[in-house]
């Protein structure tokens, strides 16, 4: 079995027909595919450190030798990396070479965990769950004041990636109902007087736009077109804590 290091050497850099065991065929590396377009490096921080330098010689000089030939091939692509840990943290640690991370230190975009923009959580949520219903060929289930509060309140420790899972067990009626809830049953407001419906359904209403506002009374009173002063007083009639909901 090759090593790890000798794996991520052959994917990236390619190999000749030969040029160690098993390699019965010619392979072109993911640099040298990625010629006239760009490369992405997902990841970045679980390359070997044995491997780190052979890679910042292929961003210094836009080449590649793949294994088993000693042609050098020039390479024109732009790079992307990403990663989930602070790269000049781990620099400093001397976990990741710190002439590579200035390499690719040119232009850093930090973008912040889902739990510290929770704008983006059910925009993202209703993109995913369309596109898990369209592959599974299902109708998109409603999305219930159950799972709208699981999606404000959720750490998403995992991110955009335990996000759209979660979203595919929602199309596939696979969640848990305390992360979902239920969709109310037909005739489940009989015996109720209009009156109760009505502040049922304001309660609700209400308390969603508070959830996707993140407890902002003021977003939430724009969403719905109304006074903050009028907003505030139906939140204390119902008995509702903007707080609860950041």
């Amino acid at each position: 079995m090759p090593c790890p290091t000798a794996s991520w050497r052959a994917k990236l850099f390619g190999h000749e027909a030969g040029a160690f065991t098993g390699a019965l065929k010619r392979r072109i590396g993911r640099i040298e595919h990625a010629h006239g377009g760009t490369l992405f490096l997902d990841e970045i921080e679980s390359v070997p450190l044995a491997l780190q330098v052979k890679l910042l010689r292929v961003l210094q000089e836009r080449s590649v030798e793949p294994l088993g030939t000693n042609e050098v091939r020039a390479i024109d692509m732009r790079v992307v990396a990403a990663t989930k840990v602070d790269l000049g943290q781990a620099a400093a640690q001397g976990t990741f070479r710190d002439d590579l991370f200035h390499r690719l230190n040119v232009i850093t975009i930090a973008i912040p965990p889902l739990r510290d923009r929770r704008e983006d959580v059910m925009l993202l949520f209703q993109h995913f769950l369309g596109r898990a219903a369209s592959r599974f060929n299902r109708e998109p289930p409603p999305v219930t004041p159950a799972m709208r509060d699981h999606l404000m309140r959720h750490a998403w420790p995992g991110n955009v990636r335990e996000l759209d899972h979660f979203a595919e067990r929602c199309a596939l009626g696979l969640a848990p109902e305390s992360e979902v809830g239920e969709a109310p049953a037909q005739g489940s407001t009989k015996g109720s007087s209009l009156g109760e419906q009505v502040d049922r359904f304001e309660r609700g209403l209400i308390r969603d736009e508070l959830i996707m506002a993140g407890g902002d009374v003021r977003l939430a009173a724009e969403a719905l077109g109304t006074p903050r002063k009028t907003l505030y007083d139906k939140i204390a009639r119902h008995g509702l804590t903007p707080t609860d909901y950041r």
